[in-house]
């Protein structure tokens, strides 16, 4: 999924590797390590526990109360509350820890690594012998906002919303529920397919207080879907209306939504019918968080590093890279790294630049590191050059490297590469677009005009206001038409490579805004999920490997981490592993 809409898409629980190397309470500690040289902690995938009961363990320190403002600097947050829609990575992260529960969730190890746990369900669910069919059993002591309670028939409700890819196109449910859940291909949804209830598809079935799901083709990692907020329930009826839910979402987290304006600011209450008992991973320490988006990142961080009263019980979600070593002297445990298992890449369109060796000039003429310090990125600490497009950390991943050498910047390497495809006389044409509205999209994109150029290519840049995304993932969007350079950011929905190729690469996904379509790749991927569990993984690596080698149709740009700011009255002050965001689960305001 891409980790926003405005650099890049992702959505829904994001597994990523291990947590913030510098985590704590606030307080005397404030200033160890000050001035240090901060490395990421180790890279790797979190356990599970699947007997793990709320309600969940207090924080040491933690009080109740007050109010805690989040700084979300150039990120425009979600572009719909619904559960079933939503796929912005900094919205999901805000609305899956403290307004909308699901089948399954992470909590913080006592490492900070991420731990897959229940959460509406009992346990991580059962499967039967192949994968083919999973039954969860729904708690009992679950509620709405409203007081009532959150049913088996809710949540079967909310999985059968999934399908609905007309009413939710931008839903995970398009990658995932499609693709895997019987009797999707003949089924349109509720709203679509006019059937409210949903009792024209029988893929799902509810008995008491199991939900059991059918699968086309074995989905070993069902438990880790069931942690996405679109397998989650939905209220029947009027009150889930798509256009009205996008807007106001029932709440059965911790929080509620007392008031949202999209790309502004989202206000979220204490939801005082949780039930903290219900709950084996959140906590309700806080009065009300307000969540300020598309905010100047100058301006955030002088607020977090003036100390003033603004800065005390505030937290950013990211750092200048010109403030860095400043941040890095002065603020100790405050300034928390938080390690991502997310990618950035550039696409070029499969269909219409043919030759690989013209792909591979574009990874050599992309200026990565200058594109990053455009975009306020620190490179080696929030930005690290990718060569596998599966992360550090992830099971299966192998670091190899494109013709045996790491990927740099190297516009004479890329020159030789376009003579050698037949392109020396005159500059290879490019044509991309950008969003002409982010004072930072805007200068990432002269940084790439240039390095493009001096690896001999020609830059047509078209300025679009508002997100790429929308213009990448339209087939029918005209100046979508245009391009023959595009990108695609994710982050994997859980930690495996079946939830980082097929999005990107399989024919027709969504995502696969490079159009890459190669019938071998297609049956490779499908064959994968055929094989024994224990040796899925390593098949996920080496494909990845191959992939890139034979045919090198998306360029690998870099594995995104991130920098978080807390202010000295914010206890704490952590990331979460399972988000790539602040642990908004277990924050609370020193009183």
């Amino acid at each position: 999924m891409p980790p926003s809409r405005s650099t890049a898409w992702v959505a829904c629980a994001l597994l990523v590797a291990l947590a913030a190397c510098t985590t704590g309470r606030p307080g005397s500690a404030d200033r160890e390590n000050s001035g240090a040289v901060r490395t990421f902690g180790p890279q790797g995938v979190g356990s599970k526990d699947p007997t793990l009961t709320g309600p969940a363990a207090e924080v040491d320190g933690a009080t109740s109360g007050g109010t805690l403002t989040v700084y979300l600097p150039s990120a425009p947050g979600p572009d719909t509350l619904d559960p079933t829609d939503a796929q912005s990575a900094p919205g999901n992260a805000i609305q899956q820890a403290l307004v909308s529960r699901s089948l399954t969730q992470y909590a913080r190890g006592d490492e900070g690594q991420p731990v897959l746990v229940p959460d509406l369900a009992t346990d991580l669910g059962t499967p039967n012998d192949d994968f083919t069919e999973w039954t969860f059993t729904i708690r009992d002591d679950a509620t709405w906002e409203d007081g009532s309670p959150v049913t088996a028939d809710d949540v079967a409700f909310g999985i059968c919303r999934s399908l609905d890819t007309e009413a939710f196109p931008s839903g995970p449910g398009n990658e995932f529920s499609t693709h895997y859940f019987a009797g999707a291909d003949d089924y349109d949804g509720p709203y679509t397919g006019q059937d409210p209830e949903c009792d024209g598809w029988d893929g799902v079935t509810v008995d008491g207080q199991d939900v059991t799901i059918a699968m086309t083709r074995p989905f070993p990692d069902m438990d880790y879907y069931g942690a996405m907020m679109v397998m989650g329930p939905a209220p029947r009826g009027s009150a889930s209306e798509p256009t009205r839910y996008a807007q106001r979402p029932m709440a059965n987290g911790p929080y509620k939504v007392e008031r949202w304006q999209p790309d502004e600011e989202l206000v979220l209450v204490r939801n005082e019918e949780w039930e903290g008992a219900s709950d084996p991973a959140r906590h309700q320490y806080v009065d009300t968080f307000v969540f300020k988006f598309s905010q100047d990142q100058a301006k955030v961080d002088e607020i977090m590093l003036s100390g003033n009263a603004a800065s005390r019980t505030a937290v950013a979600t990211s750092l200048s890279a010109s403030r860095y070593q400043e941040a890095n002297d002065r603020l100790g445990q405050r300034l928390v790294h938080q390690t991502s298992q997310c990618v950035a890449t550039i696409t070029p369109d499969y269909r219409k630049i043919t030759d690989i060796r013209v792909r591979k000039a574009l990874a050599y003429a992309y200026p990565a590191e200058d594109t990053w310090l455009a975009a306020g990125d620190v490179p080696g600490v929030t930005r690290v050059r990718a060569g596998s497009l599966m992360p550090p950390g992830m099971p299966g991943q192998s670091d190899f490297r494109i013709d045996g050498e790491p990927l740099t910047y190297d516009p004479e390497r890329a020159r030789e590469l376009l003579a050698e495809a037949g392109y020396a006389d005159e500059p290879y044409p490019i044509t991309m677009a950008y969003n002409s509205i982010d004072a930072r999209a805007s200068a990432m994109q002269e940084q790439v005009t240039t390095g493009l150029e001096a690896g001999g290519f020609s830059v047509r840049s078209i300025p679009v206001q508002g997100s790429t995304y929308s213009v990448w993932t339209d087939p029918d969007n005209k100046v979508n038409q245009l391009l023959n350079l595009r990108g695609v950011g994710w982050c994997p929905a859980w930690p495996a490579g079946s939830a980082l190729l097929p999005p990107l690469l399989k024919s027709g996904a969504p995502f696969n805004t490079a159009h890459f379509d190669e019938p071998a790749v297609d049956a490779a991927m499908d064959a994968i999920a055929e094989l024994p569990i224990d040796e899925q993984a390593d098949a996920w690596g080496d494909l990845d490997e191959m992939i890139l080698e034979r045919y090198f149709p998306i360029i690998p740009v870099a594995y995104m981490n991130h920098l978080f700011v807390f202010g000295d009255q914010v206890g704490n002050p952590s990331g979460d592993a399972a988000a790539s965001a602040p642990n908004y689960k277990d924050l609370f305001v020193l009183r």
